[in-house]
Order: structure tokens, then sequence, then C-alpha cells
């Protein structure tokens, strides 16, 4: 897990790859997995006609921190010439690698012709690789799902066909979008998709623990794994894959990161944005017995983020000077921003 692997240029220091997900992947939470083992962090999906448009939602999203890198922002869109100028914006604003998404299953998203509906659509799919690798100096990778449908094998037509035309990389997460998160993953078909093309093949689905992740790079043949769900609220888990490290966290620990992860998602997204994103991350960090039920319960309902600092403090005394360790340890550096008006919600 701890040996490097390319995606064109792009050194990736470790086979753990943190997933792109809304609502979730804001700086915050990328700048914590690349400091607990990811060796790639993605963007949530950003709208490439919010990018078009100059919606300051979108373009929000467009903000990269020194110790990001190497940094995927995700794409999402159905025309290539939108894609691409998206794509410029996006290697302007300071990412490694552009990343385009044809797997979202979520209505609003396949209802414009974009995300999962593409995987029926190989043509459309293709002008949009086309241009955008034609349009940055950058990677271009490219995550999709099996198809459309249960039962599915449209990637493994799709996929040969996107390498072709300049992708450098590709994703599978192995479910259909009628799946959405349900049943399993199916990595026999990450398997095929590894034989058919010549870059690197990242495997999504299903990876939750150290012995999983060593399963699926064994069974598919593919660079590396990645992980989405099990990451939220859960550190722990990335460095227990990377590290072998399955050490579970004090309750001092689990608090510290959690005030630190709010510390930086008020800079990032200011209070009021952040106090509501931060809710869900709430129960997710103090969720698997780490605290009772009711305390979290507690926290929701308070009405800023200091009042949850002063909580946690109180009920985890010893985080406070690992809260102060942890943020003397956090690189600083240039921040690469789009200077618009920053908010958590896309524009998609």
């Amino acid at each position: 897990m701890m040996t490097s692997w390319h995606i064109g240029p792009v050194e990736i220091p470790t086979r753990l790859v943190l997933a792109p997900m809304a609502g979730v992947s804001v700086q915050a939470f990328r700048r914590q997995g690349r400091r607990y083992g990811a060796g790639l962090v993605c963007s949530e999906m950003v709208s490439c006609a919010g990018i078009e448009h100059r919606n300051e939602r979108t373009l929000g999203y467009l903000r990269v921190a020194a110790d990001e890198h190497p940094l995927a922002i995700q794409l999402f869109g159905c025309d290539p010439r939108p894609m691409a100028d998206a794509a410029r914006m996006v290697e302007a604003a300071g990412a490694d690698i552009v990343d385009l998404n044809f797997g979202c299953p979520v209505r609003k998203v396949t209802r414009t012709g974009a995300g999962a509906t593409l995987l029926e659509d190989p043509d459309s799919a293709a002008r949009i690789v086309d241009a955008v690798a034609e349009a940055v100096d950058v990677p271009v990778t490219v995550k999709l799902r099996r198809g459309v449908r249960n039962g599915s094998r449209a990637c493994l037509e799709l996929g040969p066909r996107l390498v072709e035309v300049g992708a450098a990389s590709l994703t599978l997460h192995p479910r259909s979008a009628e799946q959405m998160y349900t049943g399993t993953a199916d990595h026999a078909l990450t398997a095929e998709l590894v034989s058919l093309v010549d870059v690197p093949v990242v495997a999504s689905g299903d990876v939750t623990s150290r012995e999983r992740a060593h399963e699926v790079l064994a069974a598919t043949g593919a660079a590396a794994v990645m992980v989405g769900r099990g990451a939220q609220g859960n550190p722990w888990a990335l460095r227990e894959i990377v590290e072998a490290d399955a050490s579970a966290p004090s309750r001092e620990e689990v608090a510290a990161e959690l005030v630190l992860f709010i510390r930086e998602s008020v800079r990032e997204l200011g209070e009021r944005r952040a106090s509501g994103f931060l809710k869900k991350f709430y129960g997710w960090y103090l969720g698997q017995g780490r605290f009772p039920k009711p305390f979290k319960q507690e926290l929701v309902q308070l009405e800023s983020t200091p009042e949850v600092e002063r909580r946690l403090f109180a009920a985890a005394p010893g985080a406070i000077s690992l809260v102060a360790q942890l943020e003397a340890e956090i690189p600083s550096g240039d921040e690469v921003t789009i200077e618009l008006p920053i908010s958590v919600y896309g524009g998609g």
C-alpha cells in the first residue's frame, strides 16, 4: 500500500485514493485524508455549467491548499466545449489531475445528460474526454460505474474507448446506477477492465479494511483502491489500510480531530455555512461506540461551532493539547483560490 505509482507524470505516493463525495469532500476533508495516508485526494464533483456561468457557489470548489497535492478536481457535464473550458480553469486553480464523472446516479445529474447517463452514450463520452484532454496539460481521468442497469457491462466497452481518446486512468465502481450503493461491488468486472486497458485502473467499492484492500488489489490487478464512505468521520480507517495500524483512536483523539475539522471547515466555508455542513459529521465521528448517542444529538442542537468545541473539550479535556499539537504540525503555505465567495453547496 505504501508503493508509489503514476497517473501520467503525476506520482501518487500510496495505493489509496480518497473518493470524491458530494457534500463531504471539502478541502478540510481532503487535507485530513492526505495526513492519514491517502496518496491522492479528490474534490467533490463540480458542475461545468456552474463554472461556465461563473456561479459563486460552484467556483468556491476551486480552492487548493499547498498540502493537498496530488489533487484531482472532478467535473461533471455533458457538453465537450464547456467541459474543456472548465478543465482549463481547474488546471489554473492548481489541480494536478482533471477527473470526469461518468458514473453519478443521482437524478439531478443524470437528467441533464451527465454522470451515469454517459455510460449509455459512448460517442458523447468519448467526445468529452477528447476535448478535455486536448484542453489541458495535466492528466485526465474518468470515474465510471459498470453501467446504468443491473448486470450491465457497458464500462468494458466504454473504458478502452476513453483511453484511446486521452484518459490517463480509469476508476471503476462496479455497481450499476440502478443499484446506487446497495448490494456488493462486482470486482470481477474491475479485473476485466484492467485486462482491457494499458492505463492504471482504480478499484472503488466495498473497500473497508486493509485486508479487503489487499484482496481487491490482488484479485483485480488494479493500481490502487478508492475509499469513500468508510472514511467519513473516520480517518483512522485510512491509516489502518495504508500502515496496518489498527489501533482504535482514543476519545481524546476523536474529539481533537473533530475540533480541527470544525476549525478548518469554518476557515474554508465561513461560520454560517459550516454550522449546517458539519452536523452530519458529528454522528460520523462520535458513532461506533466512541461517545454516547445522546451526546451527538446534543451537539447537533447547538447553534454555533464555538459551542460545539467547548462541549467537546468538556467531554474530553485531553483533546485540548492534542488540537494544539495537530495545528502545529499542519504545514502552512500558499493557497490558490478563485477570488470569489466560497460556498459548500455546488452549482450543479
